[in-house]
């Protein structure tokens, strides 16, 4: 757990702040110069960070300087960036606490935290944070930990494989150039996608995925699945919450058989998380575990990054991790400002 002397010199006003700005996120990159002046508003050194590497070199300077407070102004890739090399080089007491101001195109993330509205807005209410005794929440999330032999660890807060994965990857390398950011441009993915399982596609973006599911509760699942995914996020896009486990672990799960046909009914149960009366001897089901393993030769998603999971390394492994800190600057604090 984060030392408690870290949130007591926030509260206090005497904490330290460091900032990492990707200029290259979504929602980020026709605004820069007005967000880098709103970041300038805040105390504390402020670092543009755009790849891997230079989120780790700038999370380090912040963590040997002792800085109680880091501020990720970017998108759910980016935070991923940061929880990756936190959890591979820190214990959890060094850790800084997390905000997040989202500049990327979906922010599932900060979604689920409360913490909405433009970049510049969200600086500004933690500005005022600043000026009227840090009027704020902290909350806690697990994080996910996926790991496969020979592979480093992965950590990040969503995790989809089949459908969900081959949507992404198709989005980010067509859609995401037209500049579309934010949940419109994931409805539109989201939306062409279900659109087209629903009317029997089902090769190339719309190909099943064939894996074996094991989870503690239940015997191995092998087959054919038309998606799964599994979060420690309470609410994913548009407030959804497809996933109706009763069980008190941290871990998410939801998955789908293949079937010759999806009822647009079912499908806008389960997203709307109203799928107690979907079945699994008909192909749903939705649990709540704290260990997930899959055997599975096919693409998955982390947050919105690709990876490729062999099987011949033996099955992936998803556990949670944490949990972990985020602070939330109070909505009142921006009009206490004004």
């Amino acid at each position: 757990m984060i030392e408690r002397s870290r949130i007591d010199r926030l509260k206090s006003g005497t904490g330290s702040v460091g900032l990492l700005l990707n200029p290259l996120s979504g929602r980020i990159r026709k605004r820069k110069e007005a967000i880098r002046r709103a970041a300038g508003e805040l105390p504390g050194a402020c670092r543009e960070v755009t790849n891997a590497h230079e989120i780790s070199a700038s999370v380090d300077t912040f963590v040997n300087a002792g800085t109680d407070l880091l501020v990720i102004i970017g998108g759910d890739g980016t935070v991923q960036g940061v929880l990756c090399h936190l959890f591979a080089t820190q214990p959890l007491a060094k850790w800084p606490v997390l905000t997040i101001v989202p500049g990327g195109t979906t922010n599932m993330t900060a979604l689920d935290l409360g913490i909405s509205g433009s970049p510049e807005s969200v600086l500004q209410q933690l500005g005022a944070c600043f000026q009227k005794d840090f009027p704020s929440a902290l909350v806690e999330r697990h994080v996910l930990c996926i790991e496969q032999t020979g592979a480093g660890k992965i950590y990040g807060m969503f995790f989809g494989v089949g459908l969900i994965a081959r949507a992404v990857i198709f989005s980010q390398s067509r859609i995401k150039r037209l500049g579309i950011t934010g949940e419109i441009y994931s409805a539109l993915i989201t939306f062409g996608y279900v659109a087209g399982f629903l009317l029997g596609r089902r090769q190339g973006a719309w190909a099943p995925v064939r894996m074996a599911i094991a989870e503690k509760t239940l015997p191995w699942h092998q087959g054919t699945f038309a998606f799964l995914f599994a979060s420690t996020l309470d609410r994913l896009l548009f407030g959804m919450r497809p996933y109706w486990g009763e069980q008190p672990e941290p871990l998410h799960v939801t998955f789908v058989r293949q079937q010759r046909q999806l009822p647009l009914r079912s499908v806008l149960r389960l997203l709307i998380g109203r799928g107690n009366d979907l079945k699994d001897k008909d192909g749903y089901h939705s649990c709540n575990t704290d260990e997930l393993e899959l055997l599975i030769d096919d693409d998955y998603i982390v947050d919105g990054e690709s990876y490729r999971a062999d099987s011949r390394s033996g099955p992936l492994r998803i556990t949670p991790a944490g949990p972990i800190v985020f602070l939330v600057a109070e909505r009142a604090a921006a009009n206490a400002k004004s």
